[in-house]
C-alpha cells in the first residue's frame, strides 16, 4: 500500500505536560525509556477513568448487546484449551497469510466488530485512534506508547476471511492462562467447566504446567488478536521497549490488570511493565479520526520497519508480514 502525506508538525504537539503528572503519573527513567512513579511503596495504583473522564466494561448494564456477548464468551470458555491454543500458535507462527502496510491493515479494521465489547460497537479503527489520542494527551512524551496504542488490536483481522475467518471467541474477549486453573475472576467463569481442561488434573490446579514466578513470557495465553499481534510485531523485528509488546500481548488480560489474579506466575519485568498496561487501559476518547492519520504515520516511522522511503515527497510503502 502507498500513501501520500503531508510532513507533520509533531513538535507543536508534545510541548504540554503530563496533566496527572502531580497525582500519579510522574516519570522516572528506567532501563532506556521512562515508567511511572509508584504512587506508593506498597503498589502503584492505575487511574480509574482517563482524562476525559471515562470508564468502561459495565458487563451488567442493560443493552441490546448483552446477550450476545456472554454468548462469545461461553463459546471461548468452552473451546479455548491448552491443545486448541498450541495449534493456533503453530499455525500463525508462519506468518504467511498476508503482506501489508501498516495503515492498510489499519484499514482492514473498518470491516471488524468485536462481539464481546459491552462498550464498544463501532468500526475498529475508530478505537485504535481514539485509544491512542487518549495516551497522547494523557503521555505526550511517550511516542512509543502512542504507536503500541494504534496498532494494539490490529490482530482482529483474525476475523477476515484473508487470515482464517476465525470464529469471534477465537479472536476477541477477555484472555487468560491455559495449562492451569481458570481462575473465579475471569468473566462468566460458570462456562469453564464445559471446558475438556477443566477436569483434566495436569492443568487444573493452581499452578498447573507452570512454576511460581516463571514469567508471563512463559506462560500459554488463551489464542486471539493479543497473543498474534505481538507476535507480529516481534517478527518483523519492531523496536518497541518491552513495556510496549506487554501491553499488546496483555491487554485483554483483566484478571491480571483489574483482578490481580495470575500474579503468581510474574516475574520482576511482568511487574515493571504491569504498571503500563493499567495506564494503558483507561485510554479512551470520543473524537475525529481523520486528523489523528498524519501523526501517527510519524510513530509508525520510527518503530516499524520500513521496506522503501521516499523522502522527497513524503510516499511511504511500510510493510509487514502477517
Amino acid at each position: 500500500m502507498t500513501i501520500v502525506i503531508e510532513q507533520p508538525d509533531l513538535c507543536s504537539q508534545f510541548d504540554g505536560k503530563n496533566v496527572h503528572a502531580e497525582e500519579t503519573n510522574e516519570l522516572l527513567l528506567d532501563g532506556g525509556f521512562p515508567l511511572p512513579k509508584q504512587m506508593s511503596e506498597d503498589g502503584f495504583k492505575a487511574p480509574e477513568i482517563n482524562s476525559f473522564g471515562q470508564s468502561f466494561r459495565n458487563y451488567d448494564a442493560e443493552s441490546e448487546r448483552q446477550k450476545g456477548v456472554e454468548e462469545t464468551y461461553r463459546r471461548q470458555h468452552i473451546n479455548q484449551t491448552y491443545d486448541f491454543v498450541k495449534r493456533m500458535r503453530e499455525e500463525y507462527m508462519k506468518l504467511d497469510k498476508a503482506e501489508m502496510g501498516m495503515w492498510e491493515c489499519c484499514e482492514l479494521l473498518n470491516e471488524v466488530v468485536d462481539e464481546s465489547d459491552p462498550d464498544l460497537d463501532e468500526p475498529q479503527i475508530q478505537h485504535l485512534l481514539q485509544s491512542a489520542e487518549a495516551i497522547r494527551k494523557d503521555y505526550p512524551n511517550e511516542d512509543w506508547l502512542h504507536l503500541t496504542a494504534l496498532i494494539h488490536d490490529l490482530g482482529k483481522i483474525l476475523l477476515l476471511p484473508s487470515f482464517g475467518a476465525l470464529p469471534q471467541w477465537a479472536v476477541v474477549g477477555d484472555t487468560f492462562p491455559v495449562g492451569c486453573a481458570f481462575d473465579e475472576s475471569n468473566i462468566h467463569h460458570k462456562y469453564f467447566k464445559d471446558n475438556p481442561d477443566y477436569k483434566n488434573p495436569a492443568y487444573n490446579t493452581k499452578n498447573g504446567i507452570y512454576t511460581e514466578e516463571c514469567g508471563l513470557d512463559n506462560v500459554v495465553m488463551s489464542w486471539g488478536h493479543d497473543d498474534y499481534m505481538c507476535m507480529v510485531a516481534k517478527e518483523n523485528g519492531t523496536t518497541l521497549p518491552s513495556a510496549g509488546l506487554f501491553i499488546i500481548r496483555y491487554h485483554s488480560f483483566y484478571p491480571l490488570h483489574k483482578e490481580g489474579a495470575y500474579t503468581h506466575l510474574m516475574n520482576e519485568e511482568d511487574i515493571e511493565n504491569l504498571k503500563w498496561l493499567r495506564i494503558f487501559k483507561y485510554a479512551f476518547i470520543l473524537t475525529s479520526v481523520d486528523f489523528f492519520f498524519y501523526l501517527y504515520t510519524s510513530f509508525i516511522d520510527a518503530y516499524i520497519t520500513y521496506y522503501t522511503i521516499c523522502a522527497a515527497n513524503m510516499i511511504y510503502t511500510a510493510r509487514a508480514k502477517f
